[in-house]
């Protein structure tokens, strides 16, 4: 069997979709372009000539109007939570819990005001903290920077306060140390990565908050509450910990309120909100609708509050807070000043004529950000900047005409009020359009590099297809289809370096790498025309060979009408957004209707009507009516399983009427202790029944008859994880019931060595006579196994599945620690996934039998298509969704305590809970070739004519399961390639039609809603799978090669004569069977005794 070159071959293809992905994402994840430039007080920047007086000490560009301020950022405070409502008598746990902002707005409506706090999306909190710092839009794919910070090269707020010589002091969440490194006066970080944590960091802050500012060594202080997010996370914002946590933030805001001074501005913010769920990423109402309350001790606002809190966008925090005190704007700013707070004590006129000078500034410096970056960049439509800076030369105009009737006192009060309005309303109009536009455009991408990654995958697909078919019919497959064009890739990669050397210039290995990648692509295809050229000419010769294989191609590809015309409009559909959305139901009813459209093909064929035939004489009528009734109960049980898996769903918000399943949730959220216990003990019963149901499938087939450390780790290992799992589950859920434990009192069976030990090689020439043996083994143990049951006869020492053995002992192995990262109840729904996975291949392997397929060894596409089906089923039945609101964070923290001191681990744990189902169906996906011959129907069972009348035997071909594969180690070698690449190649359809979406919907309403989502899930799903996949290959050959060592083990007595008995004596008397049982009765003889020397 050749282990590695198929593995090469595969790991090759997957580096080809990777670098494909890589590509594409360069091409369409772009970020925009940050400017260098920063501002400064010399900027010409200066306020109107009619202000005659100079600016006072420590100001810039606008007058200070305070010394000192501070910013509490309570993370996820959505507006419902800071909203008083005095009607509501049984307010929800979070409303009508910060109380104190309402008794100030109220009692003092001219010093304090209640906003609606707008977040742009992404909303993460490391998106929002760079929007309230530098006044900019964060793009796209910053949000996968969110726990992986880097510091903010823009000029931002914090830059302008240290550069003007003011003390900023943080204190809290520390992704601000890693976007702002050196900014602080002083700091106290705390982590904030463990969203179960809903204490440390607000009790931390707590601690210095009130001895900080009553030192006033600060004139910025900033505090960013984590507690209202973490408990959102972990409970949702309708538990009652949410009502302590906002009570919490009450009491704060009142203590320090009684601790500032006159000259000290207070904002409150949130920096988004949170669904109801409490979770945030995405651009729902819920997730954008932030708060944002302001007050100082002396009077702020000229009028009193609106009936309605007025909603502003988070960036006009920025240009706000820097002309109060008294710094420059930021560089990049497109945030709009927040103009009532520049008011004043004065007239009307006076007030708007402040207004006025800070309008005026604010449009001068986004006019010079747009102008500075339009030089560097062309993402800016030039015919909107042309109408923009029309609109900004108009105001500034009449701007001018204005100061100078105002200096010359040629405008009376009414008519110079109402000129003022007019002229603000020109300056706002012009800054929310500049701010529409850049947030529309700021989307850039490189069409070269996107069209070439896609290109990469669509190729990646074809060389899979066509090495399928390759696999089968080359006898130098691997040397010229893995050979070559590696030497071709890497021909292209030194060239590629060396010019890098030459010419010094800079080398991109993104770019490198899939310029390798298209080279051995070409390698590859190159060969292939080659090989299709030999073919060609061989077939032309034989024109009724020609004509045979044309027909058998014919009927082959019509065949493959129902299974690629699912994939087909699976792949079709990923261009409609609606599609995308509403695939957690469109997933399962296409695995329905390929399974329906499958057992409707048998029907037409004629395969599920019992007719007279030579086929009814082989199976016998009972059999096969039998075989046709069980097939039918498959499909049923698969649909009632489909059906099932819907109750495990999360809802996206685009689909208002939905709502989350009640499983998602942990049950520490039940209040209902009676309602937890029941659950509690069903999870825990259910995953008992999976360990049954496992062990009782192992000991069928014999894989359990040893005291090997493995098999005992099976036998008791299993029970003992349950049990932990068990123990876990109740510490998390805080469950005080009494555990239930079951004692496995089955005897153990007799000391039978399985075929997991040995060293990592095997003997060819010894490979075609292990079949024979295994035969021989099997009617010795017969009497032995059976006990009345002629299936027993299978289990001949557990080899009949040995390969399939180990890879469900993987699988549950990996199914515990999978159901570890969710909640306690959807381990329901990894139950359920296990179930249907069997059902599906018990689905495959009755097909095949009733279709009378002769070709064991090749696994049809039907198979893989519904298996990945099922894969993406599982995906949406584990309570995931392609978008980032719908992520379990709070994985990355089972098992572990405190905070992580890198984030490999949490991403990982994040990633596997995740792509659970691609985790479990890829390495799962070598049972597609195994199943059949695990479960051989009676069908295989072929009475064989006799050769002579005289023969008093009839040979009768027996149950060889798994071990007919070793009868041709070379078929099995490549039908293992042929399944990886099968895979491969489905997974890479809908990885293409992800791509192509996102490319050609580019500038779609949806796309980063929809669309850029759905391709970077697609995208990490197809790494994870196909890493898994080459896991699970691997481990097949593993056990081959340990099957291998084992029966090579047998020649450690007497091989060599063993050997020349078999060789000799079976090929000079063929006829003569007392010869022959001498054979094997010594065969026999020598593999028992040394199973006996081996086991003790």
């Amino acid at each position: 069997m050749q282990r590695w070159p198929v593995l090469l071959f595969l790991a090759w293809v997957c580096l080809l979709f990777f670098a494909g992905i890589g590509l594409f994402m360069s091409g369409f994840l772009l970020t925009r372009i940050e400017l260098s430039s920063s501002s400064s007080c010399s900027d010409p920047l200066l306020p109107p000539p009619w202000q005659r007086q100079s600016l006072p000490p420590g100001s810039c560009w606008a007058p200070q109007r305070f010394s000192k301020a501070v910013l509490v950022i309570i993370d996820a405070l959505r507006f419902e939570f800071a909203h008083f409502n005095p009607a509501k008598a049984s307010p929800l746990p979070y409303e009508n819990k910060l109380s104190f902002l309402h008794h100030l707005t109220t009692s003092q409506p001219r010093h304090a005001r209640l906003y609606r706090f707008r977040a742009d999306p992404p909303t993460a909190t490391m998106q929002r903290i760079k929007g309230l710092t530098t006044g900019s839009l964060p793009t796209f794919i910053d949000v996968g920077s969110n726990f992986a910070t880097y510091a903010i090269q823009e000029d931002n707020l914090l830059a302008q306060l240290v550069q003007n010589g003011r003390r900023v002091v943080f204190m809290g969440d520390d992704t601000w140390e890693g976007l702002f490194p050196e900014k602080f006066f002083r700091s106290y970080f705390f982590p904030s990565f463990n969203v179960k944590d809903l204490h440390t960091v607000d009790d931390g802050i707590l601690q210095h908050l009130y001895p900080t500012v009553d030192s006033g060594e600060w004139d910025m202080l900033i505090a960013h509450f984590l507690g209202v997010d973490h408990c959102g996370h972990k409970h949702g914002p309708d538990h009652p910990e949410m009502a302590k946590k906002l009570t919490q933030m009450n009491e704060m805001l009142r203590s320090l309120v009684d601790h500032l001074g006159n000259d000290t501005l207070l904002l409150v913010a949130g920096d988004h909100g949170m669904t109801e769920t409490g979770d945030h990423g995405g651009e729902s109402e819920k997730e954008v609708n932030a708060a944002l309350f302001v007050y100082s001790r002396t009077p702020l606002f000229g009028t009193g509050p609106p009936e309605e809190p007025e909603a502003i966008p988070q960036v006009n925090l920025v240009p706000t807070v820097a002309l109060l005190l008294g710094v420059p704007i930021p560089y990049s700013n497109i945030g709009e000043v927040m103009a009532e707070l520049f008011s004043g004590d004065g007239d009307t006129v006076s007030a708007a004529l402040q207004q006025l000078s800070v309008y005026h500034i604010n449009a001068k410096q986004v006019d010079r950000f747009l102008q500075s970056y339009s030089l560097v960049a062309q993402d800016l439509p030039a015919e909107q900047l042309q109408r923009l800076q029309e609109l900004f030369s108009g105001a500034v105009e009449e701007h001018t005409q204005l100061l100078d009737q105002v200096q010359g006192a040629t405008l009376v009060p009414p008519e110079l009020q109402s000129r003022l309005g007019s002229l603000i309303s020109r300056f706002q109009l012009y800054l929310r359009e500049a701010r529409v536009v850049c947030t529309q455009s700021w989307a850039r991408f490189n069409s070269l590099r996107m069209v070439g990654g896609c290109t990469l995958i669509a190729a990646s697909c074809l060389l899979c297809c066509m090495a399928t078919e390759l696999a089968a019919s080359s006898d130098s497959f691997y040397r010229s289809c893995l050979l070559y064009p590696l030497l071709w890739g890497l021909v292209v990669a030194v060239v590629l370096g060396l010019a890098h050397v030459l010419t010094q210039e800079g080398l991109d290995l993104l770019l490198v790498s899939s310029c390798t990648a298209a080279a051995s692509q070409l390698g590859f295809f190159w060969h292939w025309w080659g090989q299709h050229h030999k073919r060609a000419f061989l077939v032309g010769s034989q024109p009724p060979l020609a004509h045979i294989g044309l027909r058998q191609r014919l009927r082959a590809w019509l065949g493959l009408a129902f299974p690629m015309g699912i994939l087909l409009f699976r792949c079709g559909a990923m261009f409609s957004d609606s599609f995308v959305v509403a695939e957690a139901q469109v997933a399962p009813f296409l695995l329905a209707s390929l399974v329906m459209l499958l057992v409707g093909k048998l029907h037409w064929d004629g395969r599920l009507t019992v007719l007279e035939g030579p086929r009814q004489q082989v199976l016998g009528f009972s059999s096969y009516r039998r075989e046709m009734w069980y097939l039918l109960c498959l499909v049923a049980m698969l649909l009632v399983c489909v059906r099932l898996s819907g109750f495990f769903h999360q809802c996206r918000e685009e689909i208002p009427q939905c709502r989350p399943s009640l499983f998602l949730s942990p049950l520490a959220s039940l209040r209902n202790t009676r309602a937890k216990n029941l659950f509690y003990l069903l999870c825990v019963a259910l995953l008992a029944g999976l360990v049954y149901a496992v062990r009782s499938w192992l000991r069928h087939y014999g894989n359990l008859n040893s005291s090997d450390p493995l098999v005992l780790f099976v036998r008791w290992g299993f029970p003992l994880v349950v049990l932990c799992i068990a123990c876990y589950w109740a510490v998390v859920s805080s469950a005080d019931d009494s555990l239930v434990f079951a004692k496995d009192t089955r005897e153990s069976a007799g000391s039978i060595v399985t075929p997991y030990l040995g060293v990592p090689s095997s003997e060819v020439d010894f490979l075609h006579v292990i079949p024979q043996i295994y035969k021989r083994m099997q009617e010795s143990q017969k009497s032995r196994l059976e006990r009345g049951s002629c299936k027993a006869t299978i289990a001949a020492y557990g080899l009949g599945s040995v390969y399939s053995a180990a890879l469900v002992i993987a699988l549950t192995l990996l199914g515990f620690l999978l159901m570890l990262l969710h909640s306690e109840r959807l381990s329901l729904a990894f139950l359920l996934l296990f179930l249907e996975a069997f059902v599906l291949l018990h689905i495959h392997t009755r097909a095949r039998g009733l279709a009378g397929d002769a070709e064991p060894f090749s696994v049809p596409w039907y198979a893989v298509i519904s298996w990945l089906l099922a894969a993406s089923q599982f995906f949406y039945s584990t309570g995931h969704q392609p978008i980032f609101p719908a992520i379990h964070w709070n994985a990355a923290f089972v098992g572990f305590h405190l905070d992580h001191s890198t984030n490999l681990l949490p991403a990982v744990l994040v990633g596997a809970n995740t792509f659970a189902s691609h985790i479990l169906f890829a390495v799962g996906c070598p049972l597609l070739l195994l199943w059949p011959f695990v479960c051989e129907m009676p069908s295989s069972q072929k009475k064989k004519p006799k050769k002579e009348p005289q023969e008093e035997l009839q040979e009768v071909e027996e149950h060889m399961m798994e071990m007919r594969l070793r009868e041709s180690p070379e078929k099995f070698s490549t039908a293992l390639l042929q399944l990886g690449l099968k895979y491969l190649f489905v997974l890479g359809a809908q990885l293409l039609a992800c791509v192509c979406a996102a490319m050609i919907l580019r500038r779609h309403l949806m796309v980063w809603k929809v669309f850029a989502p759905k391709f970077l899930f697609e995208s990490l799903g197809f790494v994870v799978s196909s890493i898994c996949l080459l896991l699970g290959i691997s481990l097949v050959m593993r056990v081959d090669c340990a099957v291998s060592t084992w029966f090579s083990r047998l020649q450690l007595r007497d091989a060599k004569d063993c050997w020349l008995l078999v060789q000799g004596r079976l090929a000079t008397t063929p006829k003569n069977s007392d010869s022959r049982r001498q054979v094997f009765q010594g065969l026999e003889m020598l593999l028992l005794s040394f199973i006996e020397s081996f086991s003790h």
